[in-house]
C-alpha cells in the first residue's frame, strides 16, 4: 500500500453545517427524535491529517476549543478510525492531527465534521476499497450529522438526519456567525424540548417549510431568510436567555434577511443580503458582551475533501 510509506500523510478539509430548517418530532420509543431538516455546509473548516504510526489511534488537536476536547475513545474522530480498523482488519496504526476552526458545542457539528474527515483520511491512508455509500454507512453509525459532513453542499435530511437527499440550489449565501462564551449541551436542549412539548408550549413535527425549498431552488436570499426555522431555538433560549438579545440584534440589523440558532446552539447564524451587510453585522455583533467572537462564512461548500 503506497499510502503507508514512512512520512506519507493524508489531509482532509471538512466543513461546518448550518440547519436552514430543523423540525423535531416527538421522542420515539427508540429514544431518538425523528428530524426533518435542511443542511447547508459553510466555509468554516476543520482540517484532519492522518499519518501512519506503529499501532492504535493517536489524536492531537489544536485551534478553536481544542484544549477542552478529549483525545481518547470519547472523541468521534478516534471512534471513526477505530471503526474502520475493526471492520477492515487493519493492523497499522494512525496518528490523527486536527486543526479546528469550527466552534465546539456550538451547534455546527464540529465533532461530526472531524469524524467525517477521519473516515475519509484513514480510508485513503490505508488504501481501503471504500465507496461513498460505504463511508456514508460508517458515518451514520457514528452520529446524525456525520454523513452530511461527508456530503456537503445543501441536502435534506430525514429520520435521524442520516437519510440524505442532495438539493440543487442557486446562488451563494453570506452568513455571519455569533459564537457564545460557553457551549450548550445537545442532550440538555432536547430534554428541554421534550418538556415544552409535554407542557403544550410546542408541537413536535418533522415537516420542513416549503418556503425553504422554494427559496433555495430560485436563489431568493430574502425568501430564504424569512423561511428559516429551528424547533430547538426556543428550548435553547430558555436555557440560555442571553441568546435572545443576540438573535434580536442580528435579525434587526440593516441588510440582514433572517437569523436562527444553529442546530442546538448556542451559535447564532444570520443570513445577510450581501458581503457589505455581512461585514457591518459582524462589527455590530462583536460589540455585544454575550458574543465571544464573530465569524463570516459562505455556503454552500463541498463536504469532506482531500487537500492536494
Amino acid at each position: 500500500m503506497d499510502n503507508q510509506t514512512v512520512g506519507a500523510s493524508i489531509r482532509v478539509r471538512v466543513p461546518a453545517k448550518i440547519n436552514l430548517a430543523l423540525r423535531v418530532g416527538p421522542l420515539g420509543d427508540d429514544g431518538y427524535h425523528p428530524l426533518g431538516t435542511v443542511f447547508q455546509a459553510v466555509s468554516l473548516i476543520d482540517e484532519v491529517e492522518a499519518l501512519p504510526c506503529d499501532e492504535g489511534v493517536q489524536l492531537s488537536m489544536r485551534g478553536e476549543g481544542a484544549e477542552s476536547l478529549p483525545v481518547d475513545g470519547r472523541n468521534l474522530a478516534v471512534r471513526a478510525a477505530e471503526l474502520l480498523r475493526e471492520h477492515y482488519g487493519v493492523s497499522e496504526g494512525v496518528e490523527l492531527r486536527i486543526r479546528k476552526h469550527i466552534p465546539i458545542a456550538g451547534g455546527m457539528a464540529g465533532g461530526s465534521a472531524d469524524a467525517a474527515g477521519a473516515l475519509l483520511a484513514c480510508s485513503m491512508l490505508w488504501d481501503l476499497d471504500t465507496q461513498p455509500e460505504d463511508l456514508h454507512d460508517f458515518a451514520a453509525r457514528l452520529g446524525s450529522d456525520v454523513p452530511f459532513a461527508l456530503m456537503g453542499g445543501t441536502a435534506r435530511g430525514v429520520g435521524r438526519g442520516t437519510e440524505l437527499a442532495p438539493m440543487l440550489t442557486r446562488g451563494n449565501y453570506q452568513w455571519v456567525l455569533a459564537l457564545a462564551h460557553e457551549g450548550l449541551s445537545t442532550p440538555a436542549v432536547f430534554r428541554r424540548f421534550d418538556e415544552m412539548v409535554e407542557a403544550g408550549e410546542m408541537v413536535g413535527s418533522t415537516d420542513v417549510p416549503q418556503g425553504v425549498m422554494n427559496a433555495l431552488a430560485t436563489g431568493d436570499v430574502a425568501a430564504l431568510g424569512g423561511a428559516l426555522c429551528n424547533d430547538l431555538e426556543a428550548p435553547a433560549c430558555s436555557l440560555r436567555p442571553e441568546l435572545v438579545e443576540v438573535l434580536d440584534t442580528g435579525r434587526a440589523a440593516t441588510g440582514v434577511v433572517g437569523g436562527l440558532l444553529s442546530g442546538s446552539g448556542p451559535t447564532c447564524a444570520f443570513l445577510a443580503r450581501g458581503e457589505s451587510a455581512a461585514m457591518d453585522l459582524a462589527a455590530e455583533l462583536n460589540a455585544l458582551p454575550q458574543v465571544r467572537a464573530v465569524r463570516r462564512a459562505q455556503g454552500p461548500v463541498p463536504g469532506a475533501r482531500p487537500v492536494k
